[in-house]
């Protein structure tokens, strides 16, 4: 597969998670993807670890949310950029940007102060993506059908 050349923030969709459009940084830094969960909440389903989670997909908007339930698939110690460690939930996603869709690992945690509600970080991109650092949106800016009126 030829990977897709992106630059250092992108619009992408995360289809199984029903998220159709969030800005992610891309970020060679981070090892594993990050997403922003307001609330997190464990249970088990025949058996298997679950959890329901509630995000905000748009930086400075908490009326617009949206909900999904997925198996955990790992729970594990991540440092984040101030070198403060979390042990967060890791759930599988399907990653969509531009006409190439992969699947990878992402941990949920509360991004609420950070400027971005999804990091995707290297393993997620390793064999899928090169990096421009200079460029923005290569992939296309928001996409027109999921701007939405809140209130």
């Amino acid at each position: 597969m030829d990977k897709l050349l992106v630059g250092w923030r992108e619009w992408l969709s995360l289809p199984n998670l029903n998220i159709a459009a969030i800005k992610a940084k891309i970020d060679t830094g981070a090892r594993t993807s990050s997403l922003h969960a307001f609330s997190v909440e464990p249970y088990l389903a025949r058996g298997a670890p679950m959890v329901c989670v509630k995000v905000h997909p748009y930086q400075n908007n908490t009326r617009y949310e949206i909900s999904f339930d997925a198996e955990v698939v790992d729970r594990r110690w991540v440092s984040d950029s101030g070198g403060h460690k979390e042990k967060r939930y890791v759930i599988m996603a399907t990653m969509t940007l531009g006409h190439h869709s992969w699947g990878s690992e992402l941990t949920l945690t509360n991004r609420d102060t950070m400027k971005f509600r999804m990091l995707l970080g290297r393993t997620a991109m390793d064999g899928h993506l090169l990096v421009d650092p200079a460029a923005s949106y290569l992939v296309g800016k928001r996409p027109r059908r999921v701007k939405h009126k809140v209130g």
